[in-house]
């Protein structure tokens, strides 16, 4: 499984570089944004065939198999394969059933179902998919039963919402800082 896993951390690699680069990096600076996202989507599904490959031939990769950092990485491609919400449905599936046998990060599990309901227009449960307001505040996409929202986070291993929103709209104003700046918006706008 050493070559698996080899494969794996260079497929997270890439994928996190596309991942975290909203706009052209500088290696890319002369792309106009419509060709680097068309780039970061031959990325995202170059990983994907390998990760189905995966799949036909060993199932479901848990920690027994993998240990925890690559089995982690299934459910990262897998997140960002948006365009192929069968390819997701088909990890989360299996994925559920690995966290069953506790062999998968129970919170893998919420982000991609959560990605998955967003995908086919429902709502999601765990308020793990966001959107930015003009502020740069991180706002839950469409949430089921907003009432009872952190007794589920926490049960699939997930921070409190607030917190998580807080560490978005930080992360989110890091990378988009010059924008922010050039706004006005010297800080991250944190809910308290």
């Amino acid at each position: 499984m050493e070559i698996v896993k080899n494969e794996l951390e260079k497929i997270r690699i890439i994928d996190q570089y596309c991942a975290t680069n909203g706009r052209p990096p500088d290696k890319f600076k002369d792309y106009p944004i419509e060709k680097w996202n068309n780039f970061k989507d031959s990325v995202y599904q170059k990983n994907q065939q390998k990760i189905e490959a995966y799949l036909d031939k060993y199932g479901y990769l848990g920690f027994n198999e993998i240990g925890e950092h690559s089995s982690n990485i299934l459910r990262l491609v897998a997140q960002h394969s948006d365009k192929n919400i069968n390819f997701q449905k088909r990890i989360l599936t299996e994925l559920k059933v690995q966290v069953d046998k506790k062999n998968a990060k129970a919170s893998n599990y919420a982000y991609l179902y959560d990605r998955v309901k967003i995908n086919s227009n429902q709502m999601q449960y765990y308020a793990t998919q966001v959107e930015y307001n003009k502020l740069g505040q991180a706002i839950p996409k469409k949430l089921e039963d907003s009432i009872n929202i952190d007794a589920r986070r926490i049960e699939y291993s997930l921070m409190p919402l607030k917190k998580y929103l807080n560490l978005l709209t930080k992360n989110h104003f890091e990378m988009n800082k010059d924008y922010f700046l050039k706004r006005g918006i010297t800080e991250p706008k944190l809910y308290k």
